[in-house]
């Protein structure tokens, strides 16, 4: 027993010590012992721990190799959605930003945290009693994929904190990235073993932290930089983003040394410009800064509009250039018909990755921009947007430039092609009668933000309708293991996957099997807002376009597209073959308005912390039963619900006569009987 209690001390001063040199050599880049030094004290632990297995505790730093995987990564939800940002990209909409958040507030300045945007991948880190137990990515902000035996590898991550004085559970968020130089080395390893290279650094961390046997991961060089930290009650030990960043520091968990703290725009500016200047210098890829409302009582006072917090946006830089010269012209046929001219170009590196095509748009811009097949070009990419040509380069102009006429056809189906009222675009409207339409809306329904059906890839699309196994999206629902492993390329265990996925999708939301269908004008956003607002599919049906029109943010187009869809009879058979192909979504009902007459078609202003009910819990319940929640007071407001700490709202509220209630009156007014 004494031995054991021996060994167990000294397994953990050497965790102890192993953990500190970590922090000092991939968090402060300060080593203090030689790397074969470190050699031997990562060897005498786990010499320890092989004596006596029971010493072996998940921080230890033995455990930073996980497991192999032979199955997709599982899902994790979001205790809270990893939202977003707005972005900005001209000194106008900063100044514009910066203004609103005032007027929102009712103050005259404020102070801003702001930091470098990382170009990499968004993760969450879970810490119970200070263990690192979960780590997932960000996916579609709402559900991630568990990455956590990967996330284990990366040394900048501790797998032990001193949570003294906070809460057991603590979540850590920030950003996954590869350094530059690592980046080039890892290439040219996998050129001299002849495997795939990457386009970019964060494709590189990205495609490291996918891997299915993190014992791959360990090889890559990753690190990770975390940006905020949340507990229950965070609001009761911190004031600031700035508190948060030392609290992080405090923990030994890693932050940028670039972080700052500004109080007006002529700073943010300042900081923009010299970011831009270190930018090449910086070991990491960035695209930008980000500017946060430093105070949390400010940030839960703007709250957040769809999917983005009304108190940050990122500063991004300019889309880069290059010069490229078009071999060709043709066109494409996108989901709703729409056909899009595209310059096939001579390969041209931008932005990090090679760029081989790019959009003209329509037929305008090719004619306003005076575009030629064999023309030299301006090329720009920004992130992930579509590279498109941005002027002709007149002087390099060659003489054997070839115009490019749009079709009158459909190049696919060979529709006539037709130019709507008001619209820049001609448009295929034979719609899944034309195979490229039919593909597009196949590919989109299948998509992330969509049934999110993994594996369904392009490729797999076209085997599936080429062997007439599908005709539209209903059909996936009939593919069994038999069917696909006829298919070239299939196997039992990649048509056991596929068929699982397919499956798993069937269990949805209503938001997203709106967004799935593809509708004209209808994003993720108003599919959500539709769903949130009518709850089933045959009270969307019942809906006129003047219905419609009065949820929020759709207006008169796209509520005649949605009416047309619900009304199309092709639409509807789809609709009804889905869900007797088994796809179920949970039917979002709202309280009849009557229920609390005091909340129903009122509008509502909150401010303040509330004593029990968080903000979007408060907004939901006044959603519920009829009200509307707006940002600004005005003499439209009908009540100001406040909580602690206040803002200049409620005075200005005061001043215009807006009855002032409280947290229990919201609640006394949904459980009263009516």
């Amino acid at each position: 027993m004494k031995k054991n209690i021996e060994l167990e001390a000294k397994a953990s001063a050497l965790k102890a010590k192993i953990q500190e040199h970590n922090f000092n050599y991939y968090v402060k880049d300060e080593p203090t012992i030689s790397d074969s030094q470190y050699d031997v004290l990562l060897k005498e632990l786990e010499s320890l721990e092989k004596q006596c297995p029971e010493l072996i505790t998940p921080d230890s730093p033995s455990q930073r190799v996980g497991m192999l995987s032979n199955t997709a990564f599982n899902q994790v939800k979001h205790t809270k959605p990893m939202l977003s940002l707005s972005n900005v990209f001209y000194n106008e909409e900063l100044v514009a930003f910066d203004k609103r958040v005032k007027t929102d507030l009712g103050i005259e300045s404020i102070s801003y945290a702001v930091e470098p945007k990382f170009d990499g991948l968004a993760v969450a880190l879970i810490y119970e009693q200070g263990i690192f137990t979960l780590g997932a990515t960000r996916g579609d902000g709402f559900t991630g994929e568990d990455v956590t035996h990967n996330l284990k590898t990366i040394k900048s991550i501790p797998l032990k904190i001193n949570t003294k004085n906070l809460p057991p559970r603590i979540e850590v968020r920030g950003e996954v990235v590869m350094f530059k130089e690592d980046f080039f080395a890892l290439n040219n390893k996998q050129e001299e073993l002849g495997q795939k290279v990457f386009a970019n650094p964060r494709n590189a961390a990205a495609g490291s932290l996918r891997q299915l046997d993190s014992n791959i991961t360990a090889t890559r060089p990753l690190r990770f930089y975390a940006y905020s930290i949340d507990f229950d009650g965070i609001e009761d030990n911190l004031a600031s983003q700035s508190d948060s960043i030392k609290l992080l520091n405090q923990l030994k968990i890693p932050t940028t040394n670039l972080v700052k703290e500004v109080k007006n725009v002529d700073e943010l500016l300042a900081y923009y410009n010299d970011i831009v200047d270190k930018r090449q210098a910086l070991p990491f890829d960035i695209d930008g800064v980000v500017y946060k409302v430093n105070s949390f009582n400010y940030q839960d006072e703007l709250g957040f509009v769809s999917r983005a917090p009304r108190w940050a946006v990122a500063h991004k830089f300019p889309a880069e250039e290059a010069e490229s010269q078009i071999i060709d012209i043709d066109v494409q046929v996108g989901r709703t018909g729409a056909i899009t001219p595209v310059a096939r170009l001579k390969p041209t590196f931008v932005s990090g990755v090679t760029v081989t095509n790019a959009s003209l748009h329509n037929e305008s811009e090719l004619l306003r921009k005076d575009v030629h097949i064999n023309d030299y070009v301006l090329i720009r990419r920004a992130g992930d947007v579509v590279p498109e040509v941005v002027s002709v380069i007149q002087s390099k102009r060659p003489k054997n430039i070839k115009t490019f006429t749009m079709p009158t056809n459909c190049p696919v189906c060979n529709t006539t092609l037709k130019k709507e009222e008001g619209e820049a675009v001609l448009r295929c409207n034979a719609g899944s009668q034309c195979p490229a339409q039919k593909k597009q809306s196949i590919m989109h329904f299948a998509s992330r933000k969509a049934m999110d059906i993994d594996g369904l890839g392009e490729k797999i699309i076209d085997q599936l309708l080429e062997s007439s196994l599908i005709d539209d999206v209903s059909d996936l629902y009939t593919l069994n293991l038999e069917s696909l492993q006829n298919l070239e390329r299939f196997g039992e265990k990649s048509a056991q996957n596929l068929v699982e996925s397919i499956n798993k999708s069937k269990e949805t939301t209503l938001g997203r099997l709106i967004y799935a269908l593809g509708i004209r004008g209808v994003g993720e956003a108003t599919a959500k807002d539709i769903a949130k607002e009518f709850g089933t599919i045959s009270n969307i049906k019942a809906q006129t376009v003047v219905t419609l029109e009065d949820v929020d943010d759709i207006g008169p187009t796209v509520s005649k597209f949605i009416f047309d869809y619900f009304n199309d009879l092709n639409s509807t058979n789809l609709i009804d073959k889905l869900l007797a192909n088994g796809v179920r979504f949970k039917a979002e009902v709202k309280k009849e308005v009557g229920e609390a007459p005091e909340i129903s078609e009122k509008v509502f202003v909150l401010t303040g912390t509330l004593p029990t009910l968080k903000r979007e819990d408060a907004k939901e319940i006044i959603d519920q039963y009829g009200g509307k929640v707006t940002s600004t007071v005005s003499k439209k407001t009908d009540y100001i619900l406040a909580g602690s700490d206040a803002g200049s709202k409620l005075e200005k509220a005061q001043s215009l006569g807006v009855k002032v209630i409280t947290e229990d009156d919201l609640i006394k007014w949904t459980t009263e009987k009516k």
